[in-house]
């Protein structure tokens, strides 16, 4: 076949996709943070940590949370709209969510004293960190505030952006609170374990930031600032919020390790669970006796008998069953509040979430 060029046509590139243009953008910001922001000479150290702390732990996650700032930027705004500066602005914007969860995950595996994170070992069990990741997670999380300053402080949607981020993080923070509190170390406890405290746990812990944050960052990015449309939105969001946490629980006991990428320990961790949690609502007292000597105990054959109990109770079944409700409810959800916002802003991320398998 000729070449394309020589009868005077040209091929035209594809222009890249969102994906690629995220990707570039992370070795932008890792730039401009670690070399054109501060010039002191006396901080080259501190900034040569600071690139470590964000190539080894921003990176490697799905990057739903981020990509869905531009995502939801293209469903709000008409393409002509979209300028290569408002796009970069989205992209920043998405990686800053980034950096706030791998703060929050740096700051986790601490306290779980969790040894491993997205296939390597946690930053603070690298020789030579320890404990200093408490002020390496600081460094992460104050990152984000320096690239909103330098990208976002002209535009008017600055004030809210910033209240946005420090919000989302201060109610991440308190379900984490929760959380630690409902399941301290060495203490098991399944009065604890209650349906009401499992989804106080992840409506602050995880789907504020893991959904409200990225849509409500590109809201205010396309001008709607309207307090209503926005606790619209929360109400569709926080449901798929819940559901994405229920779903993460029950891969933990009954996904395929070879497509989640991990060995679920939820049991062995005495997690507050969605399937301990519905357990304990159906089972016998001679059940439940079972599972208090079982639950949270390290040794093989404990979690074996756990999984067995789970089997007994049929939570698979229960989870399907809860699946299917959910995504009803949540197409009740988006007819009923999202009138003034495109349904596909809900209906991209319920994609990303319903039926999945890691």
């Amino acid at each position: 076949m000729a070449d394309a060029t020589c009868n005077g046509t040209h091929t035209k590139k594809a222009p890249p996709s969102d994906a690629q243009l995220f990707e570039a953008q992370f070795q932008e910001l890792t730039t401009e943070l670690t070399e054109r922001d501060l010039a002191d000479p006396a901080l080259a150290d501190s900034l040569s940590r600071l690139r470590d702390i964000l190539v080894y732990n921003a990176p490697g996650g799905k990057r739903n949370r981020g990509m869905s700032v531009i995502g939801s930027l293209r469903e709000l705004l008409p393409s002509s709209q979209l300028t290569q500066d408002t796009v970069q602005e989205a992209l920043i914007v998405g990686w800053c969510i980034e950096l706030l969860q791998a703060f929050f995950l740096m700051s986790d595996d601490i306290m779980d004293g969790s040894v491993t994170r997205r296939g390597q070992p946690c930053w603070y069990k690298k020789d030579g960190i320890g404990l200093d990741a408490i002020n390496d997670a600081f460094l992460m999380e104050g990152s984000i505030y320096r690239l909103l300053r330098r990208h976002c402080r002209d535009q008017p949607y600055y004030v809210h952006l910033l209240e946005l981020f420090t919000e989302t993080s201060f109610q991440t923070e308190l379900g984490q609170a929760l959380d630690l509190m409902t399941a301290p170390p060495g203490q098991i406890d399944l009065n604890r374990f209650t349906m009401e405290r499992y989804k106080a746990i992840v409506k602050y812990k995880t789907a504020f930031y893991s959904f409200y944050l990225p849509v409500a960052a590109a809201m205010y990015m396309a001008g709607i600032k309207s307090e209503e449309e926005h606790n619209n939105a929360k109400h569709i969001l926080l449901e798929m919020g819940e559901f994405f946490q229920i779903q993460d629980d029950y891969l933990d006991c009954y996904g395929d390790p070879a497509v989640t990428g991990k060995i679920g320990t939820d049991i062995q961790d005495n997690k507050c669970s969605w399937l301990v949690v519905t357990a304990l609502e159906v089972m016998t007292p001679k059940q439940r006796a079972e599972l208090e000597a079982c639950y949270a105990r390290h040794d093989e054959a404990s979690v074996e008998k756990v999984k067995a109990l789970y089997n007994t109770l049929q939570m698979q079944t229960l989870y399907h069953k809860y699946e299917d409700e959910s995504y009803r409810r949540l197409q009740k959800l988006i007819a009923c509040h999202a009138q003034n916002l495109p349904h596909s802003v809900f209906l991209n991320f319920a994609k990303k979430i319903y039926k999945r398998d890691k």
